[in-house]
């Protein structure tokens, strides 16, 4: 694997530390502020936002600029964001730095993984895509608890300008490793949004909100589910957290190893095994070795679904497939929000701290139907593309081929 491929993972450590460690700080970010709890939780509702109207939008700006560059500008925003958040002197000045980040965030991964695949024979894009979001996952086992860590003892805003350095790290990185990539000539606009006329493409899509929606039904509100369900103690749901990012490396590896061997299969192994997980989480979240297991499992089969679902828009979208990678970016967010959402709902109906689980084993049971119907469809494309071919060259077995006809005489 090509060594700029560490740039970009080094740049996707920080975006995803300074999505998920929000979420250990955020009682501290509120007596800063002096808002509840709640209030604060908008810091975690606007960067999704961001990131799902982020995606297309800066993707679109930098049609026109060559990747690499993009790239560099990306990481420059990403680090002004996390410098406002440290330095904000009010709630809502906070709350627009995190904005400002998050608009990095689709269109980095988006422009990243066609960077990223196209540093590799075909052979092996999924593998690399896979290691460009291994920074992504890395970050769940050591920058959120760190982070956390930090701010629990040197104060939040620390955390914040830590990760700006990050970010500082990660355009090093790019400006140094990854090689000046021309921009497309031809690609415009009109053919990046063109991908979205094709179905296989906004299937993917579909997949990607549903089934990494799925892992974020749970993993909401899995402090209350381990405290109260499981027994555990407070303290240690930073290590359970870190069990999850390991089964998300693991995951996000295995899945861009076998995405190249066979993506569609990987997807409905996946998938699949991810709805049963889930649904028997309802169980196992009652026994603290079973919901430590489950847990790992969750990040494991959850990020499985990564690198084959990345993979699968590129290879949909081929002709422009930018604005489409970066826009299922966003899409995995949409699905945390709908699923946090969905799960909170459950909750307040008064279905117990579990039940979220039953919504995330639905959620991934409707991604593995739209993958079933995305691999029949996909089938029945190439047996008539066969037909189309080999049709008017079929004789029947044992007929005579009909004579030439004759020449016209005028």
């Amino acid at each position: 694997m090509p060594l700029a491929l560490l740039a970009l993972a080094i740049g996707a450590f920080g975006i995803g530390t300074t999505e998920f460690v929000i979420m250990g700080l955020l009682p501290e970010v509120a007596a800063g502020y002096g808002v509840s709890i709640p209030t604060a939780g908008l810091l975690v509702t606007g960067y999704a936002l961001g990131v799902v109207l982020g995606a297309p939008v800066m993707t679109v700006l930098g049609t026109r600029v060559p990747r690499k560059r993009m790239l560099m500008l990306l990481m420059g925003l990403f680090i002004a964001g996390n410098v406002l958040s440290a330095l904000a002197p009010a709630f809502g000045v906070m709350l627009a730095g995190r904005v400002v980040a998050s608009l990095a965030h689709g269109a980095f991964f988006g422009i990243g993984s066609v960077v990223a695949a196209g540093l590799v024979a075909p052979e092996k894009k999924a593998g690399a895509i896979a290691m460009m979001f291994t920074g992504l996952t890395v970050a769940n086992v050591v920058g959120v608890p760190l982070g956390t860590l930090v701010g629990q003892h040197l104060g939040w805003r620390v955390t914040f300008l830590i990760v700006a350095a990050l970010g500082v790290l990660g355009l090093l990185g790019i400006a140094r490793l990854v090689p000046d990539l021309p921009r497309p000539e031809g690609v415009r606009v009109r053919h990046e949004v063109a991908a979205f006329r094709n179905v296989q493409v906004l299937l993917a899509m579909a997949m990607t909100v549903l089934g990494f929606g799925g892992v974020f039904a749970a993993i909401t509100y899995i402090t209350p589910m381990l405290t109260h369900v499981a027994g555990f103690a407070d303290t240690s749901v930073t290590w359970l957290l870190v069990l999850f990012g390991l089964g998300m490396v693991t995951g996000n590896l295995v899945g861009g190893r076998y995405a190249d061997r066979a993506l569609m299969p990987m997807l409905y192994a996946s998938l699949g095994a991810l709805a049963v997980v889930l649904a028997l989480f309802t169980l196992t979240a009652h026994d603290k070795a079973g919901a430590a297991v489950t847990v790992f499992l969750i990040g494991a089969l959850g990020f499985a679904t990564v690198p084959p679902l990345q993979k699968r828009v590129l290879d949909q979208a081929a002709g422009a497939p930018t604005l489409a990678s970066a826009v299922n970016i966003g899409a995995f967010n949409l699905g945390n929000a709908l699923a946090a959402w969905l799960g909170g709902l459950v909750i307040t109906a008064g279905l117990g701290w579990t039940a979220p689980n039953w919504v995330g084993a639905a959620l991934a049971a409707s991604a593995l139907v739209l993958a079933l119907v995305s691999g029949a469809l996909e089938r029945r494309t190439v047996r008539r593309a066969a037909d189309r071919t080999t049709g008017p060259s079929r004789v029947a077995a044992g007929a005579t081929p009909a004579a030439a006809p004759a020449p016209a005489h005028h």
